[in-house]
């Protein structure tokens, strides 16, 4: 069974920058595609950033691109999401999930069985 544990988030300033991080245990960690998603107190949980496997694909939520990057460690099996510029919307407890295929982190109908504690971020002045 996958364990996933975020970690790195913290109070920034809006335009701060923040990296968090994913450790990836428990299965092979090239197989999957890779994603961290986001959940502000009263919302529901959205997707934002995914990578494939081979990280030769990225995706990004139309909010964060340009500002945030997503990218991989196979010697580490670990993720990570690089924030700049950030945003008081930009603001909840960031999770990172695994999926097939970066396509099937942002459906509407991902489900993951295996989210770990999140990390929080908040941007505030």
């Amino acid at each position: 069974q996958v364990h996933l544990a975020e970690s790195g988030g913290g109070l920034v300033q809006p335009g701060d920058s923040l990296r968090i991080s994913c450790a990836v245990s428990g299965r092979p960690f090239s197989s999957y595609a890779m994603g961290w998603f986001r959940q502000a107190p009263g919302q529901e949980r959205e997707f934002v950033a995914g990578i494939s496997w081979s990280a030769l694909k990225t995706d990004y939520t139309d909010s964060v691109k340009g500002r945030f990057t997503i990218s991989r460690d196979i010697a580490k099996n670990t993720i990570y999401l690089q924030m700049n510029d950030l945003k008081s919307e930009d603001t909840g407890t960031y999770y990172c999930a695994e999926a097939s295929n970066v396509a099937a982190l942002r459906t509407p109908s991902f489900q993951f069985a295996n989210w770990g504690q999140g990390t929080q971020v908040t941007v505030s002045s």
